[in-house]
This record gives structure tokens, C-alpha cells and sequence, in this order.
């Protein structure tokens, strides 16, 4: 990076941070109201500082490094649904959600389940809330901000160490946030929001520029199986043209490359979003996300009045529709333009499996087709190893090439593990995590450099302040408030700063570790997890909201038959049904396994009702400071927001 860039860089961060600290400068910390000052901003949010601080929460982690890195995959424009089903998503919660959590004057979503279930429902759901937003999305931020900057400078000091910028990304957001709070996030995501998707335009502008003038010998190497495009026509193509060359064709099974990219809808048989996916499983963790979860819901619940959190939910979901042109697609054109890099990237994240190897350990080595398609040699010498362990010699034809190395390998490995011989983390042929680092380094010239690189660390930074400040408001409010109910407002607040602290310790700590290869891509390593509480949540409340007769036992029985049931479907149900043929493809999707644990978590939940049902609908607190006129404005850009999603997904069926 120049001198010039590195010196706008940091004045930018380190003034849009200050910019946060001074707006909140005015919060009555000390004062009768401090913790709502603290936590909610004073509950004084308008529209834009709502819309623009949810995009800025959320887009980072998972696009930039995870849904980027999917789309680079063989996912390409199906991954998109998160975005797009996110908008539609939004617009209920705009009308169904936050109104009943508005009018209740809540500080955090398991508050809620106090109220409706009981105080042991409140504690169940803050203590595995803490538990899955502590060690997962926030250290999965930390360490997706890390692997951009490290991947994007892999030669500069600090900057290239994946580690060192692992701390520095968790102190500056710890700063801001002990300082501030809500306030301070707020303000610091209307710049970041804004700053983000600008720079993500530039960086899609840049790639599709790049794409035109590329040389057609080098492009043809990256199509996918069902393009049947030839160098002559992609020498007579624009960029957009050769785009839709290279990735053309039906979505078909298998690794990267198998097939199109350009599709939202692929198999029931993929093992990440089938088709079935889209009609119940992809739904819980959107409604669970931008409906539930304390540190996207925490912006809403600090709005001003129900008319402005409502515009704010709303102006959200349209900017979701932009989103998948500044991730989705770049990603795709990672893949394309820099395949090579991602390779690299892949050898030195390959290196530690590789010393197990040439040490001989006592471990059995898969790899993917991939690997054996860029490492044959390599990839022979592993199979005659694990051959050796395993004591059985697998048929291999010679004329199946890496496709045949790769089978010959799973039955070898499969022989290893029948005698007790424990297998390696399997070794990768692409880093796609790495695919937007990749796309900045090789893009980005001095000048511009700077902004781009600016606003993705903002993104990170502010997505790990927005989990800080939830987590520490969860821990203060759920579990501190209720040990100690005679702590002051002030109290709150210093107990509320001294989670911030340890919190960032502990993700810091864990964020480092997520760059192996076992946890298979940092999006899916988010998602996975998130669904050990998302569904029976999503349960809970459906009938918190809707069934004013619903047991009050209820709040507990369905989080914790969730986590039960989705390790079972995960561990024990899902792999017996799979091999035995039982399930519609050969792995059961986590989204499919979502959706059946909200579905026997609904039947336990209406079975529960008809048995013991409520005498009398529970009483809830009402909020009669609060404004709750509804927003007229609101519902027309709700529909403007589902037409222009169900265009969108017409064009990319």
C-alpha cells in the first residue's frame, strides 16, 4: 500500500470513529436513563441512522469473505436467496415483528420470553444467544476481516498477518462501542453502510472492466462444464457477454465448475441450498437474523418512534436487493479472473496438513477433486499412503482421471476409518474465502485503493461492534440486571462496558482458528451453528405472538428440544437416513435439517397448547411513552420491495 493510501486509510477509520464517539457524546451515562442511552441510543433513532446501521451490521462477515467465497464456489447466483429472500423477509418483520416487540419497550429480544413465558425461558435463550453470538458470528467477523486484509496485503507487515489483524480489528471495535454504545455504532454504520456499498460497486466496475480486456485463452480454462463457449466467441464478447459465457448452462451437481452459476434455483441433492430449501429451511435462519437476533433487532428497538423503525426495516430490504451486484457477482469473477490466486492461497492454507503428511503420521489424508486436479502428483502419493493404512487397495482406472484418484481415495479412506485410523483435515485445490482479497489486491490501484479497503474494514469493524454491543447488552440486561436487581443505571452501563472487554478477548482468541479447512467455509460454519437455536426460537415466538393461549412453559421446552433435535438430525438421524437411501440426496442440507426441527418443534409446541392451554391470555407490558403509529410510507415501499425481488428472481431462475 502507498505511503499516500495507508495515511488516508487510517484517518478515515480513525475519524469515522471519533465521528461516533463525539455524537454520542451528549448520552446521560450517569443519569436515571443511562442504560437506555447505553444499549438503545435513548431510544432516538430515526429511519436512515435504523436502515443504514442494519446493512452496515450485516454486510461483511457473510458477503464479503463467506457469500463471496460461495458464489466463487459452485453456489454462483443461488447464494443470492439470502440476500433477496432477506428483503422480503424485512418487510414482515416491519409490520409483524416490530410492532408487538416495539409496544412491550424491551431492552433485548429474550426480554420478550420473560414476559410472555416466564423468567427461565429469558435465561435459555440469553444464555445460548451468548453462547452462539460469542463464539461463532463475532469471532467469525473478527477473523473474516482479518482473512481480507491479510489475503489483499499478504506482504506488508501486520497488515498480512492474519492474526496481528485479527487483534487490531477487535480492539478498534471494542473502542467505540465501551465508549459509546448504540449511539456510537449508529453513526459510524450510516458511513460504513454507505462507504460499503460504494465500495463494493467500484470493486464489481473494476472486475467487469477486467473481464473485457482479459486475455480469451486464459478465460476459456475457467467455464463451467455446461458452457459450451469457444475462446472465438468470448474474443467477440463484452464483458457482461463473457460473463454469462463462461457460466452458462443448467446448475448441476458436483464440484466447482460442474455447471451454471447463473442460477437461484439448484437440486434437492445440493448440499448447501437445494431447492427445498427455498420453500421452508432458507426462511428460518432469515427470519430468525433480521427478525430475533439482538444485535440486527438492537437498531430497531432503539428507533424513536414505531413510524420511523418501521421506514428504517423498509429502506433496509431495498438495500438488500443491491447487494448480490456488489458481492454475489464479484465473487463469481474471482473465480474467473483469478483462479490462480486462489490456488496459492489454498497451498499455504494446505501447508500444516501437508507437514502431517510428509511426517508420516498415523492419519488418513482426503482431499477434494479439486486437489487432485491441480496436485495429481501429489495426490497419488497421498492415496498410495492411505491405501497402506487402510490395508485394501480400491480399483482405479487409469482413463477416470482425477474424478477415479478422488473415488479410489474415499474407499481407501473409508477402509483407514473401519480399523480405527482417524482422518486429517481435507486438503482444498482453492481458498475461495479468499476470493474478495483476492479481487482488492489485483484490482485495486494506488488512489482508490485506500477507500475501498477503508470501507470493507468498516463493514467488519462495525458488524463486530453492532455483536459487542448486543452480547454486552444481553449479558448486562438477561443475566447481570436479574443476578444483581439493585444495580443502578450507571452500574448497567460499566457492567455493560466490562462484557465489551471480554467478549472481544474471547472472539479474538477463537477468530484465528476459523481459517482451517475443517470448518468448511466461514459462511457455512455461521449457518451451520446458527441452527442449533434458530428454529425452535423462531417457534417460540411464532406462538408467543400468535397463540395467546400457549403454555408459558413453552419458551424453554422449544429452544431446548431445538438444540436436542438439531444435533440429532445432524450426528445420529440425518447421516443413518442418508445411508440407507431414506433421504432425498445423498447429505441431509443444515437447511433442510432447520426446517424439519421448526417442524416437530411446531407440532411439540401445538400439542403442548391443546393439552395445557393458558386460561387467560397473558398480559403483556405496554410502552405508553412510545409513539406506535404505524408508517403509510412504509407499506408502499413493502410492496415496491417484493415486486422488485419477485423480478429479480424471474430474471435469475
Amino acid at each position: 500500500m502507498a505511503i499516500l493510501d495507508l495515511f488516508l486509510f487510517v484517518f478515515f477509520v480513525i475519524g469515522v470513529i471519533g465521528l461516533g464517539i463525539w455524537q454520542s457524546r451528549k448520552e446521560e451515562l450517569k443519569s436515571e436513563h443511562g442504560a437506555s442511552d447505553y444499549f438503545l441510543a435513548g431510544r432516538g433513532l430515526t429511519w436512515w441512522l435504523v436502515g443504514f446501521s442494519l446493512i452496515a451490521a450485516n454486510i461483511s462477515t457473510e458477503q464479503f469473505v463467506g457469500m463471496s467465497g460461495k458464489s466463487a464456489d459452485w453456489l454462483g447466483m443461488a447464494i443470492a436467496s439470502y440476500e433477496w429472500m432477506a428483503a422480503v423477509t424485512l418487510v414482515v418483520v416491519a409490520f409483524v415483528f416490530v410492532p408487538k416487540l416495539l409496544k412491550c419497550g424491551i431492552y433485548t429480544i429474550p426480554e420478550f420470553l420473560e414476559y410472555r413465558y416466564g423468567s427461565f425461558s429469558r435465561t435459555v435463550m440469553a444464555l445460548a444467544t451468548l453462547i452462539i453470538l460469542v463464539g461463532v458470528p463475532t469471532a467469525s467477523v473478527i477473523f473474516s476481516g482479518a482473512k481480507v486484509v491479510s489475503v489483499a496485503f499478504v506482504d506488508v507487515p501486520i497488515l498480512g498477518s492474519l492474526t496481528a489483524m485479527c487483534w487490531v480489528i477487535g480492539i478498534l471495535a471494542a473502542v467505540y462501542v465501551f465508549v459509546g454504545g448504540l449511539k456510537a455504532c449508529a453513526w459510524t454504520d450510516l458511513v460504513w453502510g454507505s462507504s460499503l456499498i460504494l465500495g463494493g460497486a467500484i470493486i464489481a466496475v473494476l472486475a467487469f472492466n477486467l473481464l473485457g480486456s482479459m486475455d480469451a485463452d486464459d478465460l476459456i480454462k475457467t467455464k463451467v462444464a455446461t458452457s459450451d463457449a469457444t475462446v472465438a466467441e468470448l474474443e467477440d464478447a463484452g464483458a457482461w457477454e463473457r460473463f454469462k459465457l463462461l457460466n452458462k448452462g443448467e446448475a448441476q451437481d458436483g464440484p466447482n465448475g460442474s455447471g451454471g452459476k447463473l442460477h437461484m434455483v439448484r437440486s434437492k441433492q445440493d448440499p448447501e441450498i437445494p431447492w427445498t430449501a427455498l420453500i421452508l429451511g432458507l426462511w428460518i435462519p432469515n427470519f430468525f437474523y433480521w427478525g430475533l437476533n439482538q444485535y440486527i433487532m438492537q437498531r430497531t428497538l432503539g428507533s424513536k418512534s414505531l413510524a420511523e423503525g418501521q421506514k428504517g426495516v423498509v429502506f433496509a430490504a431495498g438495500l438488500k436487493l443491491i447487494i448480490p451486484f456488489v458481492v454475489v457477482i464479484p465473487g463469481i469473477l474471482a473465480y474467473n479472473l483469478f483462479s490462480g490466486d486462489l490456488h496459492d492461497e489454498a497451498m499455504r492454507k494446505n501447508e500444516s496438513i501437508l507437514q502431517q503428511f510428509e511426517a508420516k503420521e498415523n492419519l488418513a489424508f482426503p482431499f477434494t477433486v479439486e486437489f487432485a486436479e491441480t496436485q495429481p502428483v501429489k495426490a497419488a502419493a497421498i492415496l498410495a499412503h492411505n491405501v497402506t493404512l487402510g490395508g485394501e487397495t480400491p480399483s482405479l482406472d487409469p482413463s477416470s482421471g482425477t474424478e477415479g484418484l478422488f473415488s479410489a481415495n474415499q474407499m481407501a479412506i473409508e477402509a483407514a476409518s473401519a480399523i480405527g485410523i482417524d482422518s486429517a483435515t481435507e486438503l482444498v485445490g482453492y481458498d475461495y474465502d479468499a476470493a474478495f482479497g483476492t479481487l482488492l489486491r489485483n484490482l485495486l490501484q494506488p488512489g482508490i485503493r485506500w477507500f475501498v479497503f477503508a470501507a470493507i474494514t468498516g463493514a467488519v469493524i462495525s458488524s463486530l461492534a453492532s455483536m459487542l454491543n448486543s452480547a454486552s447488552t444481553i449479558a448486562t440486561m438477561d443475566i447481570y440486571y436479574k443476578i444483581k436487581p439493585e444495580s443502578t443505571q450507571p452500574q448497567l452501563v460499566v457492567a455493560g462496558r466490562m462484557f465489551v472487554v471480554i467478549f472481544v478477548l474471547v472472539a479474538s482468541i477463537i477468530a484465528p482458528s476459523l481459517g482451517s479447512p475443517a470448518f468448511g467455509g466461514i459462511f457455512t460454519f455461521i449457518q451451520e451453528f446458527q441452527g442449533f437455536i434458530s428454529p425452535g426460537i423462531l417457534a417460540v415466538f411464532i406462538f408467543g405472538f400468535l397463540v395467546h393461549k400457549a403454555p408459558r412453559y413453552l419458551g424453554w421446552l422449544g429452544i431446548l428440544s431445538n438444540v436436542f433435535l438439531y444435533g440429532f438430525f445432524k450426528w445420529i438421524g440425518g447421516p443413518f437416513l442418508t445411508s440407507r437411501g431414506l433421504w432425498f440426496s445423498p447429505e441431509m442440507a443444515f437447511l433442510d435439517r432447520m426446517g424439519l426441527c421448526l417442524i416437530i418443534v411446531l407440532i411439540i409446541c401445538t400439542v403442548a397448547t391443546k393439552l395445557h392451554p393458558l386460561k387467560e391470555p397473558v398480559d403483556m407490558p405496554v410502552n405508553k411513552n412510545f409513539d406506535m403509529t404505524p408508517s403509510k410510507s412504509a407499506k408502499i415501499g413493502g410492496v415496491v420491495v417484493c415486486v422488485a425481488t419477485l423480478a429479480l428472481y424471474v430474471i435469475f431462475w
